[in-house]
């Protein structure tokens, strides 16, 4: 399926360059990933259907045709962001686990990978959140419920150990409280800025703490 200016459904490419043009000594990976950054910014800020390829070029300074000597789509830019977080998601996960430790701690670490992310990943996370049902229908992105059964399997999975291991409540439902999990920390995306009274990790401890020890005084 092609992609016109009005962007129609997916394909994969390379890309790259920053508002109002650079000169001709930047070097196309530079282009490439200034090009990515920019449309990142879009798809957080206006979503990633209602961001045209057009937008992007606007926002570079370039024409729309010029986006296509770097990227052959929109898709292709949407998809080296997604790639990249779940690669670095993915990797920062496994060294969680080989670093090991019981079910509280692996879990600790994971949601503090979670919230880790919000800030330089924050348009993947905003595409995900926007865009899940529209990207998934596209055998292009089959990855991305690859990548989220991979996240549960290994979330659930520690659960299930705490609950073995008496660590956790055995009356919860370890999938459900995956799914629970999962979705308010993502959603944090939407209100957490740096530069507030808690930094990432400060939010990870406060949730951290909230997750383990409740609300309530015992």
């Amino acid at each position: 399926m092609t992609t016109t200016g009005k962007d129609k459904g997916p394909h994969r490419a390379a890309g790259g360059a920053r508002r109002r043009g650079r000169g001709s000594s930047v070097l196309p990976s530079e282009r490439r990933e200034h090009l990515v950054r920019l449309a990142a910014e879009l798809f957080a800020e206006k979503g990633y259907q209602a961001t045209t390829v057009r937008n992007i070029a606007d926002e570079a300074g370039i024409l729309s045709g010029s986006l296509y000597h770097h990227f052959d789509s929109k898709e292709s830019i949407v998809d080296e962001i997604l790639t990249a977080f779940f690669d670095e998601l993915a990797a920062a996960n496994q060294a969680v686990l080989e670093k090991g430790g019981d079910p509280r701690t692996i879990l600790a670490g994971l949601v503090g990978i979670c919230f880790g992310t919000l800030v330089p990943h924050r348009a993947a996370i905003m595409v995900l959140q926007n865009d899940w049902n529209y990207l998934r229908q596209f055998d292009r992105f089959d990855y991305l419920s690859k990548s989220e059964e991979v996240a549960e399997r290994l979330w659930v999975g520690q659960l299930v150990e705490g609950q073995r291991t008496g660590l956790f409540r055995d009356d919860i439902d370890a999938r459900l409280t995956y799914r629970m999990i999962r979705d308010t920390i993502w959603v944090a995306v939407r209100w957490f800025r740096p530069g507030g009274r808690l930094d990432a990790q400060g939010l990870a401890d406060h949730y951290i703490k909230v997750l383990f020890d409740g609300i309530a005084v015992h």
